[in-house]
């Protein structure tokens, strides 16, 4: 499986604004495309919004599903883009190393 985590930024005052836009759109499109979102939150304090994202594969599917994903005409079409928000992006991708309980 792979797995990233991403940690977004948002312009100030417009939180809530990116999360409906990224609920509505960003997140089904996603779940369309095979991906899995397994964190999703609101960082109000900061002004962030945290989120893992995972796919069943390899890095060459993850790779491809991406690229279907970020260029397909639903995502091409998503108006407003919650994504104009978007102050400074950080992704790493993660491995899940720990027991869970």
């Amino acid at each position: 499986m792979i797995r990233q985590l991403r940690i977004y930024t948002i312009n100030r005052g417009k939180l809530d604004e990116f999360i409906d836009g990224w609920t509505r759109f960003v997140h089904p499109l996603h779940l369309e495309h095979g991906f899995k979102i397994e964190l999703a939150e609101k960082m109000a304090e900061t002004n962030e919004f945290v989120w893992i994202v995972s796919l069943d594969g390899t890095m060459a599917d993850w790779e491809a599903r991406q690229k279907a994903y970020y260029g397909s005409p639903e995502r091409a079409a998503v108006d407003p883009d919650p994504a104009r928000f978007i102050a400074s992006t950080r992704r790493w991708f993660i491995e899940d190393r720990l027991p869970r309980r």
